[in-house]
């Protein structure tokens, strides 16, 4: 079992929360975080890079001069790679990057981000973040009490509030919805910021979609 601290805007602890490492994956697994990060990663690629080959670019397909005789080098047409405005050797076309890999074992990857976090201590959890108006000044002041000085992946349960509206204009602060919390986005940040309530919905939720697993965060 692994207790979470849960702190108040002035960085003071006021509760903690219990979560079964075994729901997480029982242990840091790094292979399995590579192969969903690697996973999202490649899938973020576009693939549309493309350039033009020497059978694609304009120009006559006459040798430019004959083989011998002239000392010059031989030359061929000026569509070869090695003229200016020939194609390109080796040129590139367009592809896809995508990777698949198994629902369970995404699932899985997700949760095991999640233990890799508790387990460093990069987890940050508050009472509430329920500002009276949104105010960038006073969510920094928030961060600092929680002693936070690198990057930020802030869960909330709705993007639409004034913590959200607080948080979005800082550098260090990613925003993004509870429900959408993905092994890319938690590896890419130092910590992981949350409400304990949303934090634990998100765990029961996760929790339910593994087989024999019907317990719940405390």
């Amino acid at each position: 079992m692994i207790e979470i601290p849960v702190l108040n805007a002035k960085g003071e602890q006021v509760d903690t929360l219990k979560v079964d490492a075994n729901l997480l994956g029982g242990e840091v697994r790094p292979d399995l975080l590579k192969q969903a990060y690697v996973r999202i990663h490649a899938n973020k690629r576009q693939g549309t890079a493309a350039t033009k080959g020497r059978s694609q670019v304009e120009g006559s397909t006459r040798k430019l001069y004959k083989q011998k005789g002239t000392g010059n080098a031989r030359r061929g047409a000026v569509r070869t790679n090695i003229m200016k405005g020939g194609g390109v050797g080796h040129r590139k076309t367009p592809h896809s990057w995508r990777k698949d890999m198994p629902d369970q074992m995404r699932r899985l990857a997700n949760r095991n981000a999640i233990l890799a976090k508790a387990v460093d201590g990069e987890i940050k959890l508050i009472d509430t973040l329920a500002l009276d108006k949104p105010s960038t000044k006073q969510f920094a002041g928030i961060l600092s009490a929680l002693k936070i000085e690198k990057s930020v992946l802030l869960a909330l349960a709705d993007t639409r509030t004034s913590a959200a509206r607080s948080a979005r204009n800082l550098d260090n602060v990613t925003l993004t919805q509870v429900d959408r919390l993905n092994v890319f986005d938690l590896l890419n940040h130092r910590y992981l910021v949350a409400e304990k309530a949303t934090l634990q919905a998100w765990l029961n939720a996760a929790s339910a979609r593994v087989p024999g697993a019907n317990q719940e965060v405390a």
